[in-house]
């Protein structure tokens, strides 16, 4: 297949889809590292009302982005830490206990913080509406005019991975909104959502959607990074999550989710393993999960490509 779609590629040249999409690398895992893959994306923030779109974490787990790695980069862009309640149980299930762990994991120390949901929330458009018909996001959202979606690249319970697609579905979807992505449009509020969890491939569709809805809502207003460290096969909502067992890896960017999100994929299943490395965990995680499909549905809606080039900033 690979190969077919290259000699289409060479005979439709002039398709944009063809096109690869660069992919920026550091093996450097640091704060000065953040802000060099930050500029080389060459999509600056100047002017702009910036929301950097993290994970909170949960209550427990020690594995999501520390405020001491990230606040140069958010210092940088004037940027304000933004996140949405969770739809499950847990220290980010409400508002009150959501800004109880911002505070202990230290991220209102660096920057301000907005809860985008915590006042109401609103539809946004999406493309692609087989499974939902428009994005459910926290009315918070207007007040930015630009978005660094700022991921932490590690395994996921039910979607195989998160990396950027996920983090501009789920974690800007309000909470409803999350319970719609989850159930592939079939209810639009938390009640009942465990009972009604869409076929697995429905779900992973439904982030693709959503998360091309957030980015269509930015235009060239939005850069996507992933930190590949603390890569347990585990999310940053599990307040308990399996011990890492790959050794951190560095700090991916792009302009495209899509080849973004593929890229790290591609490193985490083509690195041989090794004493201190092991990345079969993460790759049972994602393969059981049919991770990849996210990637997959996100290029046939046109949201990016998985045709890329790395460019190494460390040479």
């Amino acid at each position: 297949m690979k190969k077919i779609f290259s000699i289409l590629c060479a005979v439709f040249a002039v398709l944009p889809v063809c096109a690869q999409s660069k992919v920026y690398m550091t093996r450097d895992i640091s704060p000065e590292s953040l802000v060099k893959i930050f500029k080389a994306l060459n999509r600056p923030a100047d002017g702009h009302r910036v929301a950097v779109k993290i994970s909170t974490g949960e209550a427990g787990n020690p594995n999501y982005l520390k405020p001491t790695l990230i606040k140069d980069l958010v210092d940088s862009v004037h940027g304000t830490i933004v996140e949405c309640n969770t739809a499950y149980g847990g220290k980010r299930n409400t508002f009150d206990a959501h800004w109880q762990t911002v505070h202990e994991h230290g991220f209102d120390s660096i920057a301000p913080v907005d809860l985008m949901d915590e006042d109401g929330q609103m539809r946004i458009p999406v493309r692609d509406r087989r499974h939902i018909k428009y994005d459910i996001v926290g009315d918070h959202l207007p007040r930015y005019t630009y978005m660094v979606n700022l991921a932490h690249f590690k395994g996921h319970p039910m979607g195989g991975y998160g990396g950027v697609l996920k983090n501009a579905s789920i974690g800007v979807a309000s909470a409803d909104g999350k319970a719609y992505i989850h159930t592939g449009g079939k209810l639009d509020t938390v009640e009942g959502i465990w009972n009604n969890i869409a076929e697995q491939d429905v779900f992973l569709e439904s982030m693709a959607a959503a998360a091309q809805g957030v980015a269509d809502y930015f235009g060239d207003n939005i850069v996507y990074i992933n930190v590949m460290n603390n890569m347990s096969v585990d999310c940053d909502c599990v307040a308990h999550p399996e011990g890492v067992e790959m050794a951190d890896y560095g700090i991916l960017a792009s302009t495209d989710p899509v080849a973004l999100d593929k890229a790290c994929v591609d490193i985490v299943f083509n690195m041989a393993a090794s004493e201190g490395n092991d990345n079969a965990p993460l790759k049972e995680r994602i393969s059981s999960r049919h991770g990849i499909h996210t990637i997959e549905h996100a290029e046939l809606i046109g949201l990016g490509t998985t045709n890329y080039e790395i460019i190494d900033l460390d040479k």
